[in-house]
């Protein structure tokens, strides 16, 4: 009976041992082979604070506050890929996905990405749906920028893309080209579609990259957009680099007899400044000049247009992927678009800012 009961157990130690070791290598071989699915998040708050005690100083996107602590957003994004196809879902909850998504109906719940992609063994990759914008130097997200308010060529240009583009890669050098509707609308039922493109390069030891852009095309039956902008950056030392963004936005409005007029421009340009003297902190600062000689936007409404130079000077306190950014901006405007505390109008602005923004 005793040598029955010692053989069931070695027996039994035996089977524990074997299932134990093929989990071991089943372990290791998932563990060498990546996972065809990626979860990432993010969240983000601020508080602003307007010298002026007035919101209406703010002019871009995502910031119009005084004196309030606010939630940004929270956002989700999954990537699934397998062999030569894949997914990219990306949704946003919060007041900064209700203004990303101002084309949709009113809704705290917004739709940021959500397109299907195949790569063909050549390596053209096809992917239909909505993206965001290959134009300008910042992001949506805010942990993805350094500063935390916005630029206004961000902005002012667009936000996102729906429609069908083909990417590929020649060494060192990408190509994409697209049709989309136009800016920013998920679903556009006119006839009207935007032509998209983008030329992009980096240096042999990745220090340069460069971004060429466009969109273009009719918004509707009277009016038509061409939009150029360039993107630059460029890895100066081992904490210090720079970025540089320009952009040209014409637009042609149709007069009474059927015919398009003149071009109306307006442009801007920003140059960034980022020093990261320690792991933990970074420093940006950026000084951005946006012209609106005809009053397309900011502007509206004054005979001679404007400009306005924005400059804003942002800390980065960064603990682990938390990240804290206390920030100082200054506006100087050629016309008086502001007002001061008194409630009069005035030409200039300034606020501080404190985010945090957090991503896994």
């Amino acid at each position: 009976m005793l040598q029955k009961i010692l053989l069931t157990g070695l027996a039994s130690l035996c089977l524990l041992a074997i299932t134990a070791a093929q989990d071991a290598t089943t372990s290791d071989s998932s563990a060498s082979k990546p996972s065809p699915t990626k979860f990432t998040g993010s969240a983000d708050v601020y508080y602003r604070y307007d010298f002026a005690k007035t919101a209406g100083n703010n002019r871009t996107s995502f910031t119009n506050s005084h004196n309030s602590f606010e939630l940004g957003m929270a956002s989700f994004k999954v990537e699934h890929s397998l062999g030569s196809v894949g997914l990219v879902a990306d949704v946003g909850l919060g007041k900064r996905a209700e203004d990303f998504s101002y084309t949709d109906a009113n809704t705290r719940f917004a739709i940021k990405q959500l397109n299907l992609f195949y790569t063909f063994k050549n390596g053209v990759k096809v992917t239909a749906g909505n993206w965001a914008t290959h134009v300008g130097y910042e992001l949506a997200d805010a942990y993805l920028n350094r500063n935390y308010s916005m630029s206004y060529m961000f902005s002012y240009g667009p936000f996102s893309h729906t429609g069908l583009k083909l990417e590929k890669s020649f060494g060192r050098t990408g190509i994409m080209l697209g049709v989309a509707n136009p800016t920013d609308f998920k679903s556009f039922a006119g006839d009207e579609k935007y032509l998209i493109g983008q030329v992009s390069t980096v240096s042999a030891d990745e220090k340069l990259k460069v971004w060429l852009n466009y969109q273009g095309g009719r918004f509707n039956d009277s009016s038509r957009v061409s939009q150029m902008d360039l993107v630059l950056t460029a890895a100066l030392a081992d904490k210090f680099s720079i970025g540089l963004n320009g952009t040209v936005a014409s637009f042609q409005f149709m007069d009474a007899e059927k015919e398009f007029g003149d071009m109306n421009n307006w442009w801007g340009t920003a140059l960034y400044l980022n020093a990261d003297p320690l792991d933990w902190l970074g420093l940006t600062l950026r000084t951005e000049y946006f012209s609106d000689e005809k009053g397309l936007n900011v502007f509206s409404g004054y005979a001679d247009g404007g400009s306005v130079l924005a400059i804003t000077f942002s800390v980065n306190f960064k603990s682990g992927n938390l990240t804290f950014i206390p920030e100082l901006r200054f506006e100087k405007a050629s016309e008086e678009i502001f007002s001061d505390a008194d409630g009069v109008a005035s030409d200039q602005a300034i606020s501080a800012l404190f985010g945090v923004t957090y991503s896994f």
